[in-house]
């Protein structure tokens, strides 16, 4: 029932999917609860405190939630409304033959993101399962589409990812969830200790491998996206809390493309 709901909503154009979602998202941000005190709180941390921002900000994350069904059942439609300007250099990194690390984080639609690199190559992309039972096989199934292949955040996961660099494949990682006990170290996020994973770190310790940044932010509602890439070339210590720094500040600059596009709402500063 969930998945025709879902194939439902995709028939619908783009900017109709966009504009319910962000009113949707308002919806949910004026009711007083724990999602807007979070959302409030986390971007005036950040140094956005306006209330304005902060009603854009959920907006944004409603429009994520609907438009990403054109994104996994209309993904052509979708890819031909991607603008990326910097596309030189994923044409250079994927035609050198080097393993590439993308780190993306919960700016825009970081599914269409992963998408667009998969379009020449496979990527395998390191994610966390729905809490509910229910969603697992559905959200798999959405995902797990063309060149796109999805690597669950545990063990399996993990000898996924470390096999498909060692085959000169491309990983991608979303590097701003809270990790497990243990698979982490605390780093300065906006001017607060969070606990923050240190696997893009470890992998980047690889010389051979290059890493590349990526935001894919929501153009006007219906007129698509841009895919902004950048290439890193700095490297972290060796020690676990430079590599949570490193990738924090990665984040960070990501996610100052368009921080009214960052999931705000999520609890990035919870003890593991």
């Amino acid at each position: 029932m969930l998945l025709g709901f879902i194939r439902c909503l995709a028939r619908l154009p783009l900017a109709w999917l966009q504009t319910f979602g962000a009113a949707f998202g308002l919806l949910l941000y004026v009711l007083p609860g724990r999602y807007r005190r979070r959302l409030r709180a986390h971007a005036a941390q950040a140094g956005h405190p306006h209330p304005r921002f902060a009603r854009q900000a959920a907006a944004h994350a409603g429009a994520l939630i609907l438009e990403t069904t054109w994104v996994w059942l209309r993904t052509a439609e979708a890819l031909q409304r991607l603008k990326v300007p910097k596309q030189a250099l994923l044409n250079a990194a994927q035609a050198s033959g080097q393993p590439i690390l993308f780190i993306t984080p919960h700016v825009g639609n970081f599914e269409l993101a992963a998408q667009h690199a998969a379009q020449n190559a496979p990527i395998h992309v390191l994610y966390r399962p729905p809490r509910q039972p229910a969603l697992v096989p559905i959200v798999e199934s959405l995902r797990h589409q063309g060149g796109v292949r999805i690597a669950p955040a545990n063990r399996l996961g993990l000898r996924q990812i470390l096999r498909a660099l060692r085959e000169r494949q491309q990983v991608g990682i979303l590097p701003d969830q809270v990790p497990a006990p243990g698979e982490g170290a605390w780093a300065d996020f906006y001017g607060r200790p969070a606990y923050t994973v240190t696997l893009p770190g470890r992998l980047a310790q690889n010389e051979e491998v290059l890493v590349i940044g990526a935001a894919c932010v929501r153009d006007r509602y219906g007129q698509g996206w841009t895919l902004h890439l950048e290439r890193i070339d700095t490297r972290p210590g060796p020690s676990a809390e430079e590599q949570a720094q490193w990738v924090n500040d990665i984040s960070t600059r990501l996610i100052e493309i368009c921080p009214e596009q960052y999931l705000w709402s999520y609890n990035r500063y919870k003890q593991p």
